[in-house]
């Protein structure tokens, strides 16, 4: 790591921490040369990614839109901050893990639906009543009965 204060090409870490949940690493370094200390963060490199909808259309991926879109579906439910910022980390590992450029966006309603499952039954049938495009009551009566009986 180059010294941003001098130039010099030899720094040396002093001190390395977890940040943002262990998805970052704050590093102290000290440059060799003059001594000043600065700070470096590493995070993951996420690929670009596109996601395609179901329409064909094609958009960058949006972390954002997933987050969104699990908040909409726990608003008002007892569901801890950390568990939601646990669920959407686990979703978009489980996205980057895969090999490919390209999902659409089925594959991560499915996903969601599995988090928000282990989250809160409420949210779960919220959300699914928007992903899976609830026309009637009998609709949500027959995902609550698919729920009792997984």
């Amino acid at each position: 790591m180059i010294c941003p204060f001098c130039g010099h090409g030899d720094t040396k870490v002093v001190d390395s921490r977890d940040t943002n949940d262990g998805k970052a690493i704050r590093r102290r370094r000290e440059c060799e040369k003059c001594q000043a200390r600065f700070s470096t963060y590493e995070e993951m490199e996420i690929m670009r990614l596109t996601v395609v909808k179901r329409d064909g259309t094609r958009q960058e991926y949006d972390r954002k839109k997933i987050e969104i879109g699990i908040r909409k579906a726990l608003e008002k439910r007892p569901v801890s901050e950390e568990k939601i910022g646990k669920a959407i980390g686990d979703i978009e590992y489980e996205i980057q893990a895969r090999e490919s450029n390209e999902i659409t966006s089925k594959e991560i309603g499915k996903m969601i639906l599995e988090k928000l499952k282990e989250l809160d039954d409420v949210g779960y049938l919220r959300f699914a009543s928007v992903y899976k495009s609830f026309k009637t009551a009998d609709s949500f009566r027959k995902e609550m009965e698919k729920m009792e009986t997984s």
